[in-house]
């Protein structure tokens, strides 16, 4: 298949999980032999075109809209801060720029793909152009991420997912909530994303430079929690820090370690000193990939008390490397898919995002019981190795794909 292929994150440019899946999927895709066209944002740098291995990346110039900014905005997108208005139609732009690139080259393509709002309107205007199939992946919903979601963004989604040959989504409750937001059962498609199991491997990581981490986190041999992720409300990062006194109670060595960055590092950086008895460590950064793998394998134990996540890679991330995850179970949550809380898989337990005192009794049960912590660990790589692998997500996206395209034949 030619793949016109349309994101807003793409290597080099990480802004959450979606840039992990578009890196790890996209060169996937190519090795099964399908040739993909990527439009993607030039935030993060990155060449304006580059080519290799079946895949052409392009990040289109976009002229600034300032001067057109009244004549361009819905009203709805007037009220925003002014550099959220310039973002909205600076993006805008962009999806127009692309979509007018690839019609240009004359190349075509068999099947126009966007995986969220801010790219929907490129793959359905090519879509529509070209009268092929168009699929749409939600990783998540403004109705599900912002506590006040906007109707602009919402009506963009709707038409993508009308729009749509196929939808494709990352888990069965994601699958539920776009039910409940109208979108047509029939079309919707559950696609796990995965890891890479290898490079995701504790047995690979050397113990001189697990100590090193530690020495360098200034945290020796204590128990540590590992929160990474971004700094925002939905994460849950300020419940966890509400949490840690009570932990404290039950394991007083222990030592919480948080990666991230976001909007909510002032408050998290106050409750830290309000709440971590000068045992928290803060790391208010995006780290590489490598230094990511490493903070898991120096943890004993990774808590995402998400309230939101429809699917968490991070926590498929520290199952891969051996390490029990505590995480949210509310709402729209896949991890609660991802990870088992009972029986003899257990790898980890889930908890109420909401309750400090939930999150404290299942984390300090896996500090205190090795035994436990032992068994999570190893039954969390078996679990992610028998369904949570990229070449799983590969395989079942293609199939989605496949589908679209059959779809529109008839």
């Amino acid at each position: 298949m030619r793949i016109a292929c349309f994101l807003d994150e793409y290597p080099p440019f990480f802004r959450g999980g979606l840039g992990t899946y578009a890196a790890e999927i996209t060169p996937r895709l190519a090795a099964a032999g399908h040739a993909l066209s990527i439009y993607a944002s030039r935030e993060g740098g990155g060449e304006t075109e580059e080519a290799e291995d079946g895949i052409v990346v392009c990040r289109p110039a976009v002229p600034d809209p300032s001067p057109l900014l009244p004549l361009m905005l819905p009203v709805e997108v007037t009220a925003w801060p002014a550099d959220s208005q310039h973002y909205f139609a600076s993006n805008y732009l962009r999806n127009i720029v692309a979509a007018g690139d690839l019609l240009t080259r004359g190349e075509g393509a068999d099947l126009s793909v966007s995986h969220d709002w801010l790219s929907a309107p490129a793959g359905m205007l090519v879509s529509a152009s070209l009268r092929i199939p168009f699929v749409m992946h939600f990783h998540s919903t403004e109705a599900g991420r912002s506590p006040h979601p906007s109707p602009i963004i919402r009506t963009l989604e709707n038409r993508a997912a009308v729009q749509a040959a196929v939808v494709v989504t990352v888990s069965r409750a994601m699958r539920d909530e776009l039910i409940t937001l109208g979108v047509q059962a029939e079309k919707i498609r559950v696609v796990y994303n995965g890891v890479d199991a290898e490079r995701y491997s504790r047995e690979r990581i050397p113990e001189e430079r697990v100590r090193d981490l530690r020495r360098r986190l200034g945290i020796g041999d204590d128990p540590m929690i590992l929160f990474i992720g971004r700094l925002t409300r939905v994460k849950g990062v300020d419940t966890l820090l509400r949490a840690f006194p009570y932990i404290l109670q039950e394991v007083p060595d222990a030592r919480l370690v948080i990666v991230g960055a976001g909007e909510m590092e002032g408050e998290v950086r106050h409750l830290a000193q309000m709440k971590g008895d000068g045992r928290v460590v803060l790391t208010p950064s995006i780290i590489s990939e490598e230094e990511r793998i490493l903070h898991y394998a120096a943890a004993d134990v990774c808590v995402f008390p998400s309230t939101y996540e429809p699917f968490g890679i991070v926590a498929t991330e520290a199952m891969a490397m051996g390490c029990p995850v505590v995480v949210g179970a509310q709402g729209t949550s896949g991890m609660r898919e991802q990870v088992v809380p009972e029986g003899p898989a257990i790898c980890g337990f889930h908890i109420n995002p909401f309750d400090p005192h939930d999150i404290a009794i299942y984390t300090s049960l896996i500090l205190i019981d090795g035994a436990l912590k032992r068994t999570m660990g190893r039954n969390g790589r078996n679990r992610v190795i028998s369904y949570f692998t990229w070449d799983h997500s590969v395989q079942a996206t293609l199939a989605a794909y496949r589908e679209a395209c059959r779809r529109c034949e008839r």
